[in-house]
């Protein structure tokens, strides 16, 4: 185990999870998303799980889902539970995003039995289902099992690659795969006529806004031809972790929502997947942000241009902070690192 990986991994140490009802989703919730071009309903539910088997190993630098998570194993009698409790709230959204603090396919974290279960119920309700998974528990096998279920077009499997650079996930995400395994799984995907969507991290720490820009524009290069869904994440300050660990000592700044225009626009000539972006904790000094004046316009578009793939909706966007933004770029290859926001840093 790396330098890295143990300093992940000690967050873990003294951490006690606080006590949670195992019968009991996390959150289910509405949105809007897009289906085959059309505007429509989707319908989230976050399951409590024990957390992701890598979390519980070592972890990544920017993940803290595993402060939901219970830590220890949930039975399959609960998942029931939790199952028929958030499907209470459904309404017929033509799409069920079904996530956890892990990888649904996981057979330690979600049992078999109850993921065939649920498969099943959704399958019967909704045009599409979405989950989420780390390549290695997408196999032959098992895409088969879920090929007799489900439409496989109606299936999608979203992986968080972060980034195509192997050096950047393993020394500065820690992701603890490959983006050989990543292409593997995204082959099986695409042999089964199954969806990929992909997860691209903007600004892992160590590295500048520029190099973080750069690093997600060459990524969605090299995975073009693999993926349906690209979905770029900013990173945003969660606790316990590596992140919120440098950012406490003015040593990480998350990314500049100027940044995710940036690549949003550019986006589009680089690939012809629907490209997302969901700003988690946009707006404030732990997510993505900028000067404080001009954020709630600005997450606004980023969220129309997700909806309908219109880069025109970032032409009228304008405000003094953007200087800034681009002198940062231009500083940062100057300095040992990303430049802090001074001006609204407060943990």
């Amino acid at each position: 185990m790396n330098e890295i990986a143990i300093f992940c991994r000690s967050f873990k140490t003294d951490f006690t999870p606080r006590a949670q009802d195992p019968s009991q989703p996390v959150r289910c919730w509405s949105e809007k998303d897009t289906l085959d071009g059309k505007l429509v309903d989707a319908y989230v539910i976050i399951l409590r799980t024990k957390g992701c088997s890598w979390t519980l190993a070592s972890g990544c630098t920017m993940c803290g889902y595993f402060n939901d998570s219970m830590f220890t194993t949930v039975s399959e009698k609960d998942f029931q539970s939790q199952f028929e409790k958030a499907i209470e709230g459904y309404k017929g959204e033509k799409i069920v995003k079904l996530f956890t603090s892990g990888s649904f396919l996981d057979p330690t974290e979600i049992p078999k039995p109850v993921q065939q279960d649920i498969i099943r119920t959704l399958a019967e309700r909704t045009e599409k289902i979405s989950v989420e998974s780390r390549p290695q528990y997408i196999t032959e096998k098992r895409l088969a099992e879920i090929q007799k279920t489900v439409p496989p077009t109606s299936f999608e499997v979203g992986i968080g690659l972060e980034t195509s650079n192997n050096l950047v996930r393993e020394h500065a995400i820690n992701k603890g795969f490959t983006f050989q395994e990543y292409k593997n799984a995204a082959s099986l995907l695409k042999k089964h006529k199954m969806r990929l969507k992909t997860y691209i991290l903007m600004k892992p720490p160590f590295l500048t806004e520029r190099e973080s820009l750069e690093d997600c524009i060459q990524t969605t290069r090299d995975i073009a031809s693999s993926t349906d869904i690209l979905s770029l994440n900013p990173t945003n300050i969660q606790r316990h972790t590596v992140v919120e660990y440098l950012w406490k000592r003015n040593q990480y700044r998350p990314p500049w929502l100027w940044s995710v225009v940036e690549y949003l626009q550019q986006s589009k000539d680089l690939t012809d997947a629907q490209v997302k972006c969901d700003v988690v904790g946009g707006g404030n000094i732990r997510g993505a942000h900028n000067c404080g004046n001009c954020d709630r316009t600005v997450l606004h578009a980023i969220e129309e241009f997700s909806l309908t793939q219109k880069p025109n909706v970032f032409k009228a966007l304008t405000c003094d902070c953007k200087e800034k933004w681009r002198d940062q770029l231009d500083l940062e290859t100057l300095s040992f690192g990303s430049l802090p926001d001074f001006s609204r840093w407060n943990p």
